[in-house]
């Protein structure tokens, strides 16, 4: 019986592949803590702005850009680093371009998981919060419940995000110091067009550096290459490695 048992056994395992168990991909600085801080930070400022505080300071800020705006036509320049739509195309086009020359759909998965998390996180964001621009022309347009989709700054949650993906499509023909000033230029530079232009408030684009910081995270942490595609494309030859491959 128990060589019958073990045929058994043979004939059931026939077939079956063993895949190596999933391991999220390093991400600077290392550990969960960083993204648990920048969480804990988000809702604290949060509720922090719900309760009137921090209002005063946004409005000082937003007067003195005003009094100040000798830089707008050139802040407006520098502030369309910031514009999702059109990077989330370029993000998209460099992908396909990818999924053609390596013959493997990855290349199209962080863009999709990028325009998933941040449509999804920024748009509940704003709903919640339903604060108006500095700009807006209705009362008390500070606080939350003003009527707008101020806070957070989709500006600066979109650059951290979309400039992550874009650093990581362009990954095989630049150096990984020119893919860390891809990431962090734009952000940088959009904190201070975005309130000097009076589009957000100071506390809104804090809030979007937050939220931007821990979606990138999530998606760099995601190990693309290794995540099963099924049978379906992995037999066509279309779910290969195609994204981190030459970087290992």
């Amino acid at each position: 019986m128990s060589g019958v048992g073990q045929r058994t056994s043979d004939v059931r395992a026939v077939g079956v592949v063993r895949r190596p168990p999933l391991h999220t991909r390093p991400v600077a600085p290392a550990g969960w803590w960083w993204d648990a801080l920048a969480v804990a930070a988000l809702v604290a400022l949060t509720l922090v702005i719900n309760a009137g505080h921090l209002l005063a300071l946004d409005l000082r800020v937003r007067n003195w850009c005003a009094a100040h705006a000798e830089l707008d036509s050139v802040s407006n320049v520098f502030n369309r680093l910031g514009q999702g739509g059109f990077f989330t195309a370029v993000c998209l086009l460099l992908a396909l371009y990818w999924v053609w020359r390596r013959h493997s759909v990855r290349p199209l998965m962080p863009v999709i998981l990028a325009f998933l998390v941040n449509y999804v996180s920024i748009t509940i964001l704003k709903d919640i919060t339903n604060r108006a621009a500095p700009k807006s022309p209705v009362p008390h347009r500070e606080i939350f419940g003003s009527g707008g989709v101020s806070y957070p700054s989709g500006h600066l949650a979109n650059a951290s995000v979309w400039y992550g993906v874009l650093a990581l499509l362009l990954a095989p023909w630049i150096t990984e110091r020119w893919r860390w000033v891809i990431r962090i230029a734009p952000p940088v530079i959009l904190t201070f067009t975005t309130v000097y232009l009076r589009y957000h408030w100071l506390t809104d684009t804090v809030a979007g550096i937050l939220l931007g910081f821990v979606l990138w995270r999530l998606i760099a942490r995601v190990p693309f290459d290794d995540v099963p595609l099924g049978s379906f494309l992995e037999r066509r030859g279309w779910a290969g490695p195609a994204l981190f491959d030459r970087q290992r």
